[in-house]
């Protein structure tokens, strides 16, 4: 209704409303795609809890908003962000193969052929090849060790066992794990004089705060002692304390920043492109092919620190070789424009057809 409302308001300063218009719908949350412009949500994530709507097809239930609001509008494609910046990413790049977000969560997603979908039950596409929205935030492996903070974190959240990949990536949790770190600090040292108990208050610690902590590089890290005394509640930190939480702050960033990027990895290494298989580019036997990768999020956009440390990653696990080919390009409101672009697409295919929008 919200959303339908705010739409109900822009058009209203549009000169041209004649006829249907198209939507293209970006819905950021896990959703078993019946068509192109239809799907049930299977949960909610990122702290959102709405139970009478998981089941629910959201394209239907944003239709009938649309014609509650009297709105000659109906959502013709129904897009997960990462699946709206890849086309978009694609429009401007065909050498553009996946996406990834991270941001207040993370997913990615890439193009694959659909003889290699074991999921895909006969569903055939006309260019042989389909969109794979991953879900990788749920992703969970032996191999992916959780500290006890990852455990904690896990516990205080409403959707326990669930998005354990992204409880260590997004921005939606790392502040969090920062503040786990530094509560048990407190609870086994005066580190932090007698300030445990304004720091067992849960996510009192964002990820921007975390990030401003990380990139402080005055002498006396006064922004961080800033941050400490009016978010933490912990007034007069001496230097050596700052200094430990800035530590703290940089080691969660990092292993965030190098876990995404060996998701990155991952998914060059199922297409053949992370230089282990011979795939090349036709212009020349052997020659590695040029690759991109459409990312958006705030969390890489906006934390240059983690930005670095996840470009580092890929080139020390890539190699610099294979690295040089690869391209992690910023897609601005790739999400909502590469949606806009689909949605455009899906129609004009379909009036083409003779069919309607």
């Amino acid at each position: 209704n919200f959303v339908a409302l705010a739409l109900k308001n822009f058009l209203e300063g549009e000169d041209d409303q004649d006829g249907k218009m198209a939507l293209g719908f970006t819905f950021s949350f896990p959703v078993r795609q019946i068509s192109v412009s239809s799907g049930s949500l299977i949960r909610w994530t990122k702290g959102f809890s709405i139970r009478d709507t998981v089941g629910r097809d959201v394209a239907q239930c944003l239709n009938e908003a649309l014609a509650n609001c009297g709105l000659n509008v109906r959502v013709t494609a129904l897009v997960n962000d990462t699946v709206g910046t890849l086309a978009l990413g694609h429009y401007y790049d065909e050498d553009t193969v996946a996406a990834v977000i991270i941001g207040s969560g993370t997913n990615a997603c890439y193009i694959e052929r659909t003889d290699a979908i074991i999921k895909c039950q006969g569903l055939l596409t006309n260019s042989g090849g389909m969109v794979v929205n991953m879900e990788w935030g749920n992703f969970w492996s032996s191999h992916l060790p959780r500290t006890p903070y990852d455990i904690l974190l896990d516990d205080e959240t409403h959707n326990r066992n669930d998005q354990g990949f992204e409880k260590m990536i997004s921005g939606m949790y790392l502040g969090e794990i920062a503040r786990l770190v530094f509560h048990r600090m407190a609870q086994e040292s005066d580190v932090f004089g007698d300030a445990a108990d304004s720091l067992s208050n849960p996510f009192i610690l964002s990820t921007p705060f975390l990030a401003a902590i990380r990139e402080d590089d005055s002498p006396d890290l006064s922004e961080v002692r800033r941050i400490l005394r009016e978010h933490l509640k912990i007034p007069d930190a001496p230097l050596k304390t700052r200094r430990l939480v800035v530590k703290v702050c940089d080691i969660v960033t990092r292993r965030a920043a190098r876990l995404a990027a060996a998701g990155i990895v991952g998914i060059l290494k199922k297409l053949g492109r992370d230089g282990s298989g011979a795939a090349s580019s036709g212009r020349g036997r052997g020659q590695p092919r040029r690759t991109v990768v459409a990312i958006e999020g705030g969390l890489y956009q906006g934390y240059p620190v983690f930005r670095e440390y996840l470009d580092e990653a890929l080139v020390e696990i890539l190699g610099e070789e294979v690295a040089r080919n690869v391209t992690l390009r910023v897609t601005e409101d790739g999400s909502g424009v590469g949606a806009a672009l689909l949605a455009a697409v899906h129609s004009s295919n379909r009036q083409q057809q003779g069919g309607p929008i």
